[in-house]
């Protein structure tokens, strides 16, 4: 009975002590680098890996594509398309993907083709979300418009990457 207790009482503390890193989110084995977007309307970016850095810099772009660029426990190294860099929390991360459009306005068209049917057209700067990318072309959907943009009009996606 008392070697019961001992080993009882051996697991709670180790369980007790292991309990901030089994905390952790398994390492996620994704590439480096990879693009996600904000999770969230304020985004604090830091000078380093950690809460203990100052904040350099306010993003307040929900969905705004970034690149993560490092990792290191539950951060992530991130860039803009800007060049701007630093340290955010995973959290503050998401997989959904979006895009910026750059340059100057943009068609949004109904196939991925140069002469197909204007959708609409968006302004440099807005986010639209990616549903889909393949060859020179991805799909977007931004303020109830779906269609189809070149890739080297917007920011947000590798120049071969696929995505279903």
């Amino acid at each position: 009975m008392g070697a019961m207790i001992r080993l009882l009482s051996a697991l709670l503390l180790a369980a007790f002590f292991a309990g901030p890193a089994a905390a952790q989110a398994p390492r996620e084995n994704l590439p480096v680098p990879r693009f996600v977007s904000l999770r969230s309307e304020e985004v604090n970016l830091r000078t380093g890996p950690g809460v203990r850095y100052p904040v350099e810099w306010v993003f307040v772009r929900r969905q705004m594509p970034v690149e993560i660029l490092q990792e290191f426990e539950t951060w992530r190294r991130i860039r803009d398309r800007d060049g701007t860099e630093g340290w955010v929390h995973q959290s503050m991360l998401t997989g959904r993907r979006s895009a910026m459009v750059e340059g100057e306005m943009r068609n949004l068209r109904r196939r991925p083709e140069t002469d197909a049917p204007i959708v609409a057209r968006v302004e440099p700067g807005v986010i639209a979300a990616i549903l889909e990318c393949r060859d020179a072309w991805c799909r977007l959907e931004t303020a109830g418009f779906r269609g189809w943009v070149q890739r080297g009009e917007i920011w947000g996606v590798y120049p071969n990457e696929a995505i279903k």
